[in-house]
């Protein structure tokens, strides 16, 4: 049990087009990686020949939601838990219809990891790139593209390469640095957990070997010391009648005791005195951590306030250009007022302009056609109502995104990242 407690952890995602087999990979790594309870597989044996499957359909364990199962298609996020002696993993199975990328966006936001599964007769198509993109807007380092169903095409050599040449040319034009290629077939169990009999053309390895060796602690900004305050705990008891602490997650860096620091947006300096958790006082907090700071002077200090290093601060600006992915069915209006949310912080925003839209096939930015609706992507000029500490999206994922809030509604209308 110590031993599975020390290995690391990987978030990843499953993104692609409908019936590409997302939901059939996943069923397939739980089933070969030993991760199914008898349980749940006697359940889908069950589910399987009520259906009239003739065959164990490994998605019905991640199609959890009886509308999914009735129409056969994933139409919200999916989480599953499982591991193997070597890591940890959290997946999150985001559905493929176009009108469901705000749930990808969901899905995909939070992870290390996106595996892209391409359909073997299809080839790359609208969605492919759209969930590429959008898994490079978002952050995401390492991309596992997996053309699947490769036993419908009697795993010819060709129709992979052919789709790797295709794929490669299009994924040249982002920024993701680490970018896989895996033929599989999640329904035959062809390179997914084991190696394929059929495919003696592959000698690459297969995708859950790559899932348990892609090194992701990398991934975490330790540089740039940054502590939005989420909450000021003052217990006024009588066991703790001085405590005053300040809590939140760690969003990137390490603090340390004694450590000088500086709180903005005051620009008061102090020192930590002592780092508390839940299990007990520590010497040092990095990164995701949520801990209580307290400090050795009596500042004021309260939520949305930001704890950094003083010789390494973060940008304040009350203009700011972003990346935006509109999620409501409500199109953005120029001009309309939202809550914009950052960090820990909630303050009011205005829309100033539309600088343009991204088309997802060629990637190209149109500023003619600059209305933003739902699925859409484009870039933002926000105006805020008090100043914003942010770094980029690219060095801090935290401390670089922000969502949009409807006044009226209070409903999430858009996710945004600062370039």
């Amino acid at each position: 049990m110590s031993s599975t407690n020390n290995i690391d952890l990987l978030r990843f995602a499953t993104a692609g087009s409908v019936d590409d087999g997302k939901s059939t990979l996943i069923g397939r790594l739980l089933h070969d990686s030993k991760s199914i309870l008898q349980d749940q597989l006697e359940n889908i044996k069950a589910l399987s020949e009520k259906r009239g499957d003739n065959f164990l359909n490994l998605a019905l364990l991640t199609d959890g939601l009886r509308a999914e199962r009735e129409q056969g298609i994933t139409i919200d996020v999916a989480y599953r838990y499982f591991s193997t002696p070597k890591r940890k993993f959290i997946l999150a199975d985001s559905p493929g219809h176009a009108q469901y990328t705000r749930n990808m966006i969901t899905a995909v936001s939070g992870v290390s990891l996106v595996i892209v599964m391409i359909d073997a007769r299809n080839g790359v198509v609208e969605q492919t790139r759209r969930h590429s993109f959008i898994a490079e807007l978002l952050g995401v380092k390492h991309l596992i593209v997996s053309v699947n169903k490769m036993d419908l095409v009697d795993y010819n050599q060709t129709v992979f390469t052919t789709i790797k040449d295709k794929y490669t040319d299009f994924i040249s034009k982002t920024s993701i640095p680490d970018v896989q290629f895996v033929p599989i077939s999640a329904l035959k169990g062809d390179n997914v957990v084991d190696k394929s009999t059929q495919m003696h053309w592959y000698d690459g390895p297969t995708l859950m070997y790559l899932l348990e060796n892609v090194q992701v602690n990398s991934d975490y900004n330790r540089v740039d010391c940054r502590f939005p305050v989420q909450t000021v705990i003052r217990p006024q008891s009588a066991d703790y009648h001085d405590y005053r602490g300040y809590a939140g997650r760690v969003a990137s860096g390490v603090f340390k005791k004694n450590d000088e620091v500086i709180v903005l947006p005051s620009k008061n300096k102090t020192r930590i005195k002592k780092i508390d958790t839940f299990d007990g006082e520590l010497n040092e907090a990095f990164a995701p951590m949520s801990v209580t700071l307290l400090l050795e002077d009596n500042i004021d200090i309260s939520r949305g306030d930001m704890i950094v290093k003083p010789n390494n601060l973060p940008m304040e600006t009350q203009e700011l250009d972003v990346m935006v992915c509109w999620l409501s069915d409500k199109k953005l209006v120029v001009g309309g007022k939202y809550i914009l949310k950052h960090t820990t912080k909630e303050v009011k925003c205005v829309v100033k302009e539309v600088y343009y839209k991204i088309n997802i096939q060629t990637l190209h930015r149109y500023d003619v056609d600059t209305e933003i609706g739902l699925n859409d992507i484009g870039k933002i000029k926000l105006k805020i109502a008090a100043p914003l500490l942010y770094d980029s999206y690219q060095q801090n994922k935290a401390t670089g995104s922000l969502i949009l809030i409807d006044e009226s509604t209070l409903n999430t209308v858009a996710a945004c990242t600062i370039r």
